[in-house]
This record gives structure tokens, sequence and C-alpha cells, in this order.
């Protein structure tokens, strides 16, 4: 549910372990997400507008044995706190497939609220589904204890 159409995913080999990290180092603002030592999944800061102080976020946990443990709700957390006090963001946006409950629950935990739905927007498999368009301000940013 990372935004990509399962569905033609290539096999998984080493090759594909070291592009995906290669994209990762290679991005302006990623990072990996880790769980029980093992990367798990990616969070990035994406189209940042500095005149607007604003940019995008994308996650995804790739680990299914690790969705659930509250993982990516601490990162999150953890790169929402980045953009806000670091970055000095006023904004944050992120978008995500409107069946994706757990990935909703998990944004408004941090304080993100839903602020549209973008219908049939994202293909999956051979169905188009509904985006959930979700917005963070930084005076509504509550972070984990």
């Amino acid at each position: 549910m990372f935004g990509a159409d399962i569905t033609g995913l290539p096999a998984y080999t080493r090759e594909n372990a070291v592009a995906w990290h290669d994209s990762i180092a290679n991005h302006a603002a990623a990072w990996v997400i880790e769980g029980d030592g093992k990367a798990i999944g990616e969070i990035l800061i994406n189209n940042p507008v500095d005149s607007d102080r604003r940019a995008s976020l994308a996650i995804g946990i790739l680990d299914p044995d690790k969705l659930g443990r509250g993982l990516g709700t601490e990162a999150m957390s953890a790169v929402a706190r980045f953009c806000f006090e670091e970055l000095g963001l006023n904004r944050l946006s992120i978008r995500v497939l409107a069946y994706n409950e757990r990935a909703i629950r998990s944004y408004e935990k941090v304080g993100f609220v839903r602020e549209g739905l973008e219908r049939e927007s994202a293909r999956v498999g051979d169905k188009f589904e509904d985006d959930v368009l979700m917005g963070l301000l930084s005076r509504d940013f509550r972070p984990l204890a």
C-alpha cells in the first residue's frame, strides 16, 4: 500500500535490494525504518515548497510481519518533528488509499486530519481506488511521548 501496483512487482533479489538502498541513499530526505534490527520500510520527505513552508511525506512498511506494531507511527512522529522543528515547515501532507484504515489511524495519532478524497486516483491491480488526502499543521502536531 505504498502507492505501487503490487501485482507486477519483480522477484526480490540482491540487485533489487541494492537499488532500493541506492534510491534512499540518493534521496535528499529519506530514512530507512528499522524493526528488530532489519530494514522494514522507508519514509521520505517529498515535494518541498520553501516559500510555503510545506512538503509531502511518503511512508511504507514493506514487511507485513511488522505491521500493527506502531513502527510506522513512531517513524511518522519522528520525521514530522524533524520537519517542524528543524526545517521550520508549517504543513505536511500525505495521501493514503481510502481502504488503508490502519495507516489512516496511524497518521491521525500524530495529528493528521482528513482533508479530502481523490476518487479513483490509484490503480491497484486491475481496479481504481480512492485516495484520502490528509494534512498536518505544525500547531496540530501531537508528538509521541
